[in-house]
C-alpha cells in the first residue's frame, strides 16, 4: 500500500509544519517527501501547502485533502482490525485520549484487565484536558475519549456518562482527616494545592466559589496532578480532585466528601466521533470500559 505511505508524508508535514521534521519522523530523506508532495499537487491540480520562510502551511485545498487522508487511514485501521478478528488473531490497536486524573491508576488497571483476555491488542494512550480531547478525536489521532466534563458537540457521540464528585484530598496525617466529611470553610487556613485554571475540576470549583462567601488563596497551583499529589505527601495541604482521580497511594492519601449544598459534581464521559465506525479492538475496549465504569467501586481510586 505504497500510495497510503505517500499520503502519510502529507499528513506528517501538516502535523509538523516542516518537511525536515516530518522526514525525521518518517525516517526518509526530505527530498523524498518534497517529491511526493509535488507529485500529489500535480495530480490534484492545486497546491497542498503554502511554502513559507519558516515552514509549510496547508492551503484550503490542503485542509480538505488532509481530512480525506485521515478519514481513509482510520477506515483502513478499522478494516485491518476486522480482518484480524475474522482470522482469529485478535490483534488490533486501541487509541484513547483520557483526562489526567485517570492516567495513574484507573486506566492502567482497565487496560491490564482487557489485555489479560486480549494480549495481542496494543494501546496508544494520550492525556489531554476537556478542551483539547475533541480536537484529538477530530484529527483521528484517537478512537475513544474518556474525559471529565467533555463538552457536548454535534459530532460527539457519548457512549457512557458517569457522575463524579469533587472531593477534598489530603495526606492521612492531616488533622482534617478526623472528620468523616467536610465543609468547604474547614479547608480555609490550610495550605491549598489547586489544579491550574482551565482544568475541568478547577473550573467547577471556581464557579462554586464565585457564589460562595468562602475565599481561597492557594499556596500552589499546577497543571500537573502528579505534582499536586507529591505536594500532599510533603505538606499538610488540601487539594481537590474528582473521586476517580483521588488516589489513596496505599492509604497514604485520603479523600473526604464536601457537604456544602450545591457543591459541584461533573460527568466522566466515554465518547467517540459521531458516525465513526470503530475498529474491532476499540469497540471491544469501549464495551469493556462501560462494564468497568458501571461498577461503583471502579470509580473510586
Amino acid at each position: 500500500m505504497n500510495h497510503l505511505r505517500f499520503l502519510r508524508y502529507v499528513d506528517e508535514v501538516a502535523r509538523a509544519g516542516s518537511v525536515r521534521q516530518a522526514a525525521e519522523r518518517l525516517h526518509v530523506a526530505p527530498s523524498a517527501v518534497i517529491r511526493r508532495i509535488q507529485d500529489l499537487e500535480d495530480e490534484l491540480g492545486a497546491p497542498i501547502f503554502e511554502r513559507l520562510p519558516r515552514g509549510m502551511r496547508l492551503t484550503a485545498a490542503g485542509e480538505l485533502f488532509v481530512a480525506y487522508i485521515r478519514d481513509r487511514t482510520a477506515e483502513l485501521e478499522r478494516v485491518r482490525s476486522n480482518i484480524e478478528d475474522l482470522s482469529g488473531l485478535r490483534r488490533g490497536l486501541v487509541r484513547l485520549v483520557c483526562s489526567q486524573a485517570l492516567a495513574p491508576v484507573f486506566l492502567p488497571h482497565a487496560v491490564q484487565a482487557f489485555r489479560e483476555a486480549h494480549p495481542a491488542v496494543e494501546f496508544e494512550v494520550n492525556v489531554a484536558d476537556h478542551l483539547h480531547a475533541l480536537d484529538v478525536l477530530r484529527d483521528f489521532d484517537s478512537d475513544l475519549a474518556l474525559v471529565f466534563n467533555l463538552q457536548p458537540e454535534p459530532d460527539l457521540q457519548v457512549l457512557g456518562s458517569y457522575e463524579q464528585k469533587l472531593v477534598a484530598w489530603m495526606h492521612h496525617t492531616h488533622p482534617l482527616v478526623e472528620k468523616p466529611s467536610l465543609r468547604l470553610r474547614d479547608c480555609v487556613g490550610w495550605p491549598l494545592a489547586l489544579a491550574g485554571r482551565g482544568t475541568a475540576g478547577r473550573e467547577m470549583l471556581d464557579r462554586f466559589l464565585a457564589r460562595s462567601s468562602v475565599r481561597f488563596a492557594p499556596a500552589v497551583q499546577s497543571n500537573s496532578f502528579e505534582f499536586l499529589r507529591g505536594f500532599l505527601h510533603r505538606e499538610q495541604a488540601v487539594s481537590f480532585q474528582i473521586s476517580v482521580g483521588a488516589l489513596t497511594d496505599g492509604g497514604e492519601l485520603v479523600a473526604r466528601e464536601i457537604e456544602d449544598h450545591g457543591f459541584p459534581r461533573g460527568k466522566l464521559l466515554l465518547a467517540q466521533l459521531r458516525g465513526r465506525r470503530l475498529p474491532v479492538a476499540a469497540y471491544s475496549f469501549a464495551e469493556h470500559l462501560k462494564r468497568h465504569l458501571a461498577e461503583p467501586a471502579a470509580l473510586l481510586a
